[in-house]
């Protein structure tokens, strides 16, 4: 076995000894679904900086809890150009959902596809678990799911060549971006969120 062969064979069996110590969960023998492994690490390792135990999830009067886990699946997401570049395969990323955030919910508002009914939502300031903002974030991650599929309908893609992580990052997050700088002074957000980064 060549040498490069070798050092990455042993770079993988690293990976695989890592995620079987973090936390008690079994690795599959191939590439396969090591990303969602690499997920439930990042949440278990987060679930400290919130102040409930189920991390992002908050309750809705309509619907029960809506679990969002967005900086979790911000960095999971982040995690797979290193991984890939380690030779190991990413599969499954739409397992994880749009990311439930200002830029994306913002291009959703500042565009008009999301309406407030009430012009408070555009004037007051919100915490993470207020209703109107659960609202927001879950409506945000069902319509990044429908822009998904128009954009590979467009462009004729399926979901393996064109992911919803390249959707958001190559397009809602960058048009939301645009958006908000156009519309508000600083480029902040339509809906005003008092967070610390962790939700928004």
């Amino acid at each position: 076995m060549p040498e490069s062969l070798a050092a990455c064979a042993a770079e993988k069996k690293q990976v695989v000894a890592w995620l079987q110590q973090v936390n008690g969960k079994s690795v599959p023998d191939n590439n396969w679904h090591l990303f969602v492994v690499f997920v439930d690490a990042v949440l278990e390792k987060l679930s400290p900086i919130w102040p409930s135990p189920m991390g992002d999830v908050w309750p809705h009067t309509a619907i029960g809890l809506v679990p969002f886990h967005k900086l979790s699946q911000w960095m999971s997401y982040s995690l797979v150009e290193p991984i890939e570049g380690a030779g190991l395969k990413v599969v499954e990323l739409d397992a994880l959902t749009g990311l439930p955030e200002y830029r994306n919910g913002g291009l959703l508002v500042d565009s008009g596809a999301l309406q407030p009914r009430q012009s408070s939502l555009l004037r007051d300031s919100f915490k993470p678990g207020d209703e109107p903002i659960v609202e927001w974030r879950a409506l945000t991650v069902a319509l990044l799911d429908r822009i998904g599929e128009h954009v590979r309908l467009h462009l004729g893609m399926d979901a393996e060549r064109l992911p919803l992580v390249k959707v958001l990052e190559a397009g809602t997050w960058f048009a939301g971006r645009v958006l908000a700088g156009e519309r508000r002074p600083g480029g902040g957000p339509p809906i005003n969120v008092e967070s610390d980064g962790t939700v928004f």
